[in-house]
């Protein structure tokens, strides 16, 4: 199948109900059960919104992780467009809501990232021990693989071996190389040889899986920074994508992952990982309009097709929609 036909197929799923939505409703269950579920005891009868409910609204989009910003946003809005207007059931309140949050996302809509015009793409991956940088990366490795693009995973978690063994298993199975070196080496040589590999063997892409950075050890960080200069060496516009691999059990303390990532590693964007209906699915939105940092992906769940772009309408609808999809 050519690339321009998986796009195809990609945008189809997606509105097909066992597609993107039908997989992300799965994944924000518990986000969906819990907020929906509470927004319905807040209105048993025809009720006013006041001040009183707003800020009941407003305690349960905190509690969802949707975010102080984001939650705040909304609940202006309901003030300005919906003060003092009677509402006959509980799904006038969802919609309400929802209508609210879709319209304040859509404003920071970002871009996709434009892949170079010639040489690979490079992507760096950052993260925490345990985010699901290594899985992300196979993931990605086999998606752009399956739409013909020609690409090489690097192995520069050097200091966990298993690490290395996950990678190495995922590109056998994405059918892309793999460079790596050995345990303990310089995580900066084994990225300065994947240049080198992914520029003479015309590589589409390069996927660089990188230790799980703590981002409060400062040596760690540097060490990341050295990563990124090794990487403009050799191709001065790289790395073109820097995204940030995010665990979505961590809830908001992954706002402060971000921003020392931001600093040190210039993230680009977002990958929301284990949202498989364990975690609390605001999350994304409360870390992507904070910070500003588009979201790129979610995980919701462990097949490599269960790894799918994020879009605000979308994800906004698996926490409200009542229930999937037949």
């Amino acid at each position: 199948m050519s690339s321009s036909e998986d796009r195809s197929s990609d945008a189809s799923s997606h509105k097909a109900s066992g597609g993107t939505l039908g997989r992300l409703l799965r994944g924000l269950s518990r986000t969906r059960d819990g907020l929906v579920e509470k927004l319905k005891d807040l209105v048993q009868a025809p009720a006013r919104i006041d001040t009183d409910l707003l800020e009941q609204v407003e305690a349960l989009l905190l509690l969802s992780d949707v975010g102080p910003t984001l939650t705040n946003e909304v609940i202006q809005s309901l003030k300005q467009n919906a003060s003092g207007r009677q509402i006959n059931s509980w799904s006038e309140l969802v919609e309400l809501v929802r209508t609210e949050m879709k319209g304040i996302l859509s404003t920071a809509r970002s871009t996709l990232a434009i892949r170079p015009a010639s040489g690979p793409e490079v992507i760096l991956l950052v993260g925490v021990n345990g985010g699901g940088k290594t899985t992300t990366a196979g993931k990605l490795a086999a998606r752009w693989a399956r739409e013909g693009r020609r690409g090489l995973l690097c192995a520069a978690d050097t200091f966990r071996a298993a690490a290395v063994e996950q990678i190495s298993i995922w590109a056998q199975r994405a059918g892309v190389g793999l460079i790596r070196h050995q345990g303990g080496s310089d995580p900066s040589a084994v990225v300065f040889d994947s240049m080198d590999a992914a520029l003479a063997r015309r590589c589409d892409f390069l996927i660089i899986d990188t230790a799980g950075r703590l981002h409060t050890r400062e040596p760690l960080m540097q060490e990341l920074e050295k990563v990124v200069r090794v990487i403009r060496k050799r191709i001065p516009q790289g790395p073109h994508q820097v995204l940030l691999v995010l665990d979505a059990t961590t809830g908001q303390n992954g706002v402060e992952q971000a921003r020392r990532f931001l600093h040190s590693a210039g993230v680009t964007g977002l990958v929301l990982t284990k949202l498989d209906g364990t975690a609390k699915g605001g999350v994304a939105l409360g870390i992507a309009k904070e910070l500003g940092i588009p979201l790129r992906w979610v995980g919701v769940g462990e097949s490599v097709e269960d790894l799918v772009e994020f879009d605000p309408d979308a994800y906004v609808d698996g926490i409200f929609q009542e229930r999937p999809p037949a």
